[in-house]
């Protein structure tokens, strides 16, 4: 459904770590790097139309805790592990440990953290284990 999205953050160089660590554990490559913003995934091309791509901006401003949050695919629960691991790792906070969410389904196995902003991101394997 997603073609590509932007999660703002207000100080790119205590941030880009986390972001850094959780999409290297995904799998998504960075692809843009510059001062104020970094690019992961791959973005779409004529008759390639199968990808997403990922901005972090920076806005040097302090970023407004609220409902808003991002899952991320994860090929495994091990993946999905590894992505919360990687975060904690890397100035994110615990904001739901990796395990099964039966209330969406019986399958549906997720992590939840905060990045440094306080953004809410998840990661999720809908696969059986």
């Amino acid at each position: 459904m997603l073609d590509h999205i932007s999660i703002t953050v207000a100080d790119m160089s205590a941030t880009a770590p986390f972001y850094d660590a959780i999409f290297e554990a995904l799998g998504y490559p960075c692809v843009r790097r510059e001062v104020d913003a970094i690019g992961y995934g791959m973005r779409n091309r004529p008759g390639d139309d199968n990808h997403s791509y990922v901005s972090i901006l920076a806005t040097g401003e302090v970023i407004a805790a609220d409902r808003r949050h991002w899952c991320f695919r994860a090929v495994s629960r091990a993946a999905v592990e590894a992505f919360h691991a990687a975060g904690l790792a890397a100035g994110g906070r615990d904001d739901g440990p990796p395990g099964l969410r039966r209330h969406y389904h019986e399958a549906y196995f997720a992590a939840f953290l905060l990045d440094p902003d306080g953004n809410r991101i998840e990661a999720v394997c809908h696969r059986p284990a």
